[in-house]
Order: structure tokens, then C-alpha cells, then sequence
């Protein structure tokens, strides 16, 4: 299969529309990530995804819409509470996703046979308008190989999945840098499963109180079932070992240059490069949150790109805001590994 590069106009958006119909497989940019786009109806076009990404078949997918009213057109799910037309309300079109009950036109191979489905609607004219264009919800993973750092750039899926699906549409540098914020309604009280743009306070500021998986912040117990993507794998990896250091600035930096090597990097903020004795990827100021979102999978892909690097030393980010977002994306590309400095 030849991939197809695609440009962010009407008649390559429409080119990619007709893919999309006749069971193909899209990148397509959003606000967050590239995503990974197949018909959400057709099982056999879903079913795709995960061969071309690698994927576990248990790991959900997320549905992307065009208008609300695409909930109710293509039957996605069985009942749409108050909550979820508040947050449409204050966050759609938007960095987040929110889990309901699914109906009867969800393949399970969408919703990893859960009875919930995940639903989207980006804020992102271009995905909006491919959505528009095939006339049909777009069901859509981060369009990379499965374990590895999201793709921000069409270049990103390019090195991915070139020869593994049809197109690619490419629609710049995406602006948030992380995946959608997730919450699922099936409970009450809601509960978060995964941080994003849109934080834990400004949910709460909308629709009062909202739990937090205990998987947002730690490792999903191996025998559970995940309700949301990124919640059990090891995720956004890069080749080399990643171990977060949890340390003040000083401790950081005298613990990275105290093991100077060709073969360590650290991931740091823009108040350390200068300290710091061994290469460095800055994610921003310290108190830049967004930016560090921003910034962090185009790090995690630069490292790739230096081939002798084996181990990096992250900054902790705090878990405040955006910052959890963050956290919750580096511990998972760390494998959890977590090292303390700090003192007692």
C-alpha cells in the first residue's frame, strides 16, 4: 500500500472522504493529536486500526463527530443525560471526550466490547469538515504505531505508518499537543480518565463534583479492563529509557550532570539548560503548562532522532491544571518508573 500524502484542501479533504467511505484508513489532524480515522459504522474498516497501529483490541477507540446532533443521527448512544449537554455546551468543539452508554449502531470493535462508547467533536475545521464530507462519525485512535509518542505533525504519522494506511491529510502542527480529556457519564459522579486540555477544576466548575481514576496518576492493575485509551499500556515511549526524577531544581540537575554521558539526555525546563551538562529537550518555562503539553510528544520524537541516547531523566511536572495531563502522558512513556530525590 502507498501512502498518500495528502493537502489541507477541498479537494484532497474530499479525497480523503471517499477513502474513509469505501473502508479506508485517514490521518487526519485535530486540536490534540493525528488521529487515526476509519468509517465508526463498519466493523471490518475498524478493525483496521489495530492491524495498522499494533493495537490490543481491548484498548477503545474514541468516535469523532461534526455537530451534536451527529450523536442522535448515527445512533451512537442509548440516552444522552443532562451532564453531557453541559459540557457540549462549554467545551464542544473541543479537546474532550465523554463517555455514554453506546447504541445499537456501535460496533464493538469501536467500544472493545464495553456497552459504553466515547464521542468527540474536534475543534478543528479540517476534521470537521472530512467528517461532513464522508457523512458518516469517524472512529479514530492517535494515528502512530501503538506504545510510541503521539504524532503532532503529518511527518509524525508518516515515519509511523507510511505503507500501512491509505492517506494522511496534512493540516500543520496540531495546537494543544495532547489527547482529549476523557470522562465518562456511565457513573455518577462522573469520573476522569484521562487529564487533558480541559482540566479537572474546569470540569468541575461546570458539572460539580468529578472523581479521578486511580489510573490517571498510577499504573491500571494488569487484570483490569481499560474504559478509556491510554489507561493500561505503557504508552508515548520513545526508544530510549525514561525515568521521571522527582527532585527540586538543584537535586535535578546535580544528579544529571553527576552521570555525564553521551548516552544520557534530560527533559527539563527552560531555567535548567544552562546548568545542565548533557543534552537537553526543554519542555518551556517551569510554570508554562500549556506549553509543556504542547512540547512534550514532539520531544519525546526528537529524542528518537539521536540515536545514541539510552536513558533520559525527566522533570516531575506537577499535577495541578494541565500539569496532570502531562504527568499522567510521561509516567505512562517512563513505564511508571519514578525516582525520588527528595529528602524525607
Amino acid at each position: 500500500m502507498k501512502t498518500l500524502l495528502l493537502k489541507d484542501n477541498e479537494q484532497d479533504i474530499l479525497k480523503a472522504a471517499e477513502i474513509l467511505k469505501n473502508g479506508g484508513l485517514v490521518g487526519m489532524p485535530t486540536e490534540t493529536v493525528y488521529g487515526l480515522g476509519a468509517n465508526a459504522l463498519n466493523p471490518q474498516a475498524v478493525a483496521k486500526i489495530f492491524k495498522a497501529k499494533g493495537r490490543p483490541m481491548d484498548n477503545p477507540l474514541i468516535v469523532h463527530i461534526s455537530c451534536f446532533e451527529d450523536i442522535e443521527k448515527f445512533n451512537l448512544v442509548s440516552e444522552i443525560p443532562d451532564k453531557a449537554k453541559i459540557l457540549a455546551e462549554n467545551f464542544w468543539p473541543g479537546p474532550i471526550t465523554v463517555i455514554l452508554k453506546k447504541g445499537s449502531l456501535v460496533p464493538d470493535e469501536v467500544s472493545a466490547g464495553l456497552d459504553t462508547v466515547a464521542i468527540r467533536y474536534p475543534n478543528h475545521k479540517t476534521a470537521n469538515k472530512l467528517i461532513k464530507m464522508a457523512e458518516l462519525p469517524i472512529a479514530a485512535p492517535s494515528a502512530n504505531l501503538s506504545g510510541s509518542p503521539s504524532p503532532t505533525t503529518a511527518q509524525h504519522v508518516i515515519n509511523d505508518l507510511n505503507g500501512r494506511i491509505d492517506a494522511v491529510i496534512d493540516g500543520g502542527i496540531c495546537d494543544v499537543g495532547l489527547e482529549s480529556t476523557v470522562i465518562t457519564l456511565a457513573q455518577d459522579p462522573p469520573k476522569l480518565l484521562r487529564p487533558g486540555g480541559i482540566t479537572l477544576e474546569m470540569l468541575e466548575s461546570v458539572i460539580g463534583k468529578v472523581l479521578v481514576d486511580n489510573a490517571v496518576l498510577n499504573k491500571l492493575e494488569d487484570n483490569a479492563k481499560p474504559a478509556s485509551p491510554g489507561m493500561k499500556y505503557k504508552h508515548y515511549s520513545p526508544k530510549a529509557n525514561v525515568i521521571i526524577l522527582k527532585a527540586n531544581d538543584e537535586d535535578f540537575v546535580d544528579f544529571i550532570n553527576c552521570n555525564k554521558s553521551e548516552e544520557i539526555a534530560a527533559i527539563c525546563y527552560d531555567e535548567d539548560t544552562a546548568k545542565l551538562n548533557v543534552k537537553k529537550y526543554s519542555l518551556g518555562k517551569k510554570e508554562d503548562l500549556e506549553k509543556h503539553a504542547h512540547n512534550l510528544f514532539e520531544i519525546l520524537r526528537e529524542i528518537d532522532l539521536n540515536k545514541t541516547i539510552k536513558t533520559v531523566y525527566s522533570r516531575c511536572p506537577e499535577t495541578k491544571g494541565v500539569g496532570m495531563a502531562v504527568y499522567n502522558r510521561l509516567i505512562r512513556a517512563a513505564g511508571f518508573e519514578v525516582k525520588n530525590l527528595e529528602k524525607s
